[in-house]
């Protein structure tokens, strides 16, 4: 580790963060059983302890991605425990421990970006998977797997898929076809059928708040694939795309379900027990909570559905206060932001990186807008700070690409044959057959000059 003290410094910081949450909750949280607080903090700070000793045994170019996936971790974890009264969440601990894991199978994977450019062609083949178990196994055009004790939602696991087949068609787009005039790249035609499917596929499924994740995927996509060097997309081809773009919204407007478009129009405040039932009572829940919160375990939002899903920012806002709540968005902010403080190291990691980061701040602003009626509700979670299994397993993936993007291998690790060389001998004289003195070489290289001299003239 080529700094020991950053890295105990930004240990303690966690420790001191997630402490400070636990005083809190201990002081001002609502609960009848202290030990249920014990729990909590035991559980919190052991997770804390262990990652950090775990960290040692992975080498990298820098840890600021991990110490910020565990620092959001364990603030959700603590969240969750308290809403409604203070009772430890066991299972959402778990999710996070998945995730944690996921961050480093997903680092492990996308590191070497000539091996992952290879298996571009499963990627694609796992997206046709992918989709064609959603639309077989999911039931009456819903999102869910259900199993008898878990349900898994596919989708989630798409968006890993989308952000890796964008990022590996970077390579190619010098390889440059003419068609009726346009210059085509091939593999930016069979990512574009990819991203419409993708999305068709989740407006088959009702899950019309996850399609604009996906579109921001592949935005962030087409933008690096524009900014590659000697890429040249003429103006023509993008005025072309922003009047397909534009077309598809509005087609997609027209025939969408009902219910659909009358979270579009509706007033919430005069149908709160309806379509404006959510958005009206995580309204209700902010302004009651103000700067500072209710207390942990003291909001009345726990009674509401998907208050710690789909609605959590409100849930955060009402117990801890609107300045926690944006702290909390904040972190997961200066984790999107670690590619600007240390850049990836190729054109493929930074495509990866800026997916993700498209990725979770769509998700983030569809949450948090929504929860505020800012835009229509659409049940988007935030990443890490909402419950869910599916969620926080593929959130720690995209993690783990970010971690991969700061601590790229760009060649494998192999031992090097070593060869044993004979010792040069030194060259022996014609004259003597042996060595001279050092006096006596100067003499001959002299008088091999002077006759080289006479010679010439």
């Amino acid at each position: 580790m080529s700094n020991p003290f950053s890295y105990i410094f930004s240990c303690l910081f966690v420790l001191l963060a997630h402490g400070t949450m636990l005083f809190n909750v201990y002081f001002n949280g609502s609960y009848t059983d202290e030990h249920q607080v014990f729990i909590i903090a035991a559980a919190v700070i052991g997770l804390d302890i262990a990652y950090f000793f775990l960290m040692l045994f992975f080498r990298q170019h820098t840890y600021n991605v991990d110490f910020m996936l565990i620092l959001i971790l364990n603030m959700s974890n603590i969240f969750q425990s308290c809403f409604g009264a203070v009772e430890f969440d066991y299972r959402h601990y778990i999710t996070s421990i998945a995730a944690l894991v996921a961050s480093r199978v997903g680092y492990h994977v996308c590191r070497n970006h000539k091996w992952i450019q290879k298996q571009k062609i499963f990627i694609w083949i796992g997206i046709a998977i992918l989709g064609a178990v959603i639309f077989a196994f999911t039931g009456s055009r819903s999102i869910w797997i259900t199993f008898e004790k878990f349900s898994i939602q596919p989708s989630e696991f798409m968006k890993i898929l989308l952000v890796l087949a964008c990022a590996t068609s970077i390579s190619e787009q010098q390889n440059k076809h003419n068609v009726l005039g346009f210059s085509i790249v091939w593999e930016n035609v069979i990512l574009f059928f990819i991203a419409a499917g993708i999305c068709l596929l989740q407006w088959w499924c009702r899950d019309l708040g996850s399609i604009p994740t996906f579109m921001a995927i592949y935005a962030a996509g087409f933008l690096l694939r524009i900014c590659y060097p000697k890429a040249k997309f003429s103006r023509k081809t993008l005025f072309i795309a922003a009047g397909a773009v534009l077309l598809a919204g509005v087609i997609a407007l027209h025939f969408a379900p009902d219910y659909v478009r009358a979270r579009v129009f509706v007033n919430i405040w005069d149908d709160t027990e309806g379509d404006g039932f959510q958005q009206s009572r995580a309204l209700i829940a902010i302004a009651e909570g103000g700067w500072f919160g209710k207390g942990p375990g003291k909001g009345a939002l726990s009674s509401v559905f998907a208050h710690d899903s789909d609605i959590v920012f409100a849930s955060v806002c009402e117990e801890w206060g609107l300045l926690f709540a944006l702290m909390s968005v904040l972190m997961i902010l200066i984790l999107l932001s670690a590619p600007l403080f240390n850049p990836p190291r190729s054109y493929f990691h930074g495509t990866m990186a800026a997916g993700v980061c498209a990725a979770f701040t769509a998700q983030m602003a569809l949450n948090i807008f929504g929860s505020c009626n800012l835009i229509p509700f659409t049940g988007v979670t935030i990443p890490f700070i909402s419950t869910g299994g599916s969620s926080m397993a593929a959130s720690g993936f995209m993690a783990g690409m970010l971690i991969a993007a700061q601590s790229p291998e760009f060649h494998k690790p192999g031992k090097k044959k070593t060869t044993k060389s004979k010792p040069k001998s030194k060259p022996k004289s014609k004259a003597s057959g042996g060595s001279r003195s050092s006096s006596g070489s100067r003499s001959t290289k002299k008088k091999a000059a002077s006759s080289g001299r006479r010679a010439a003239v």
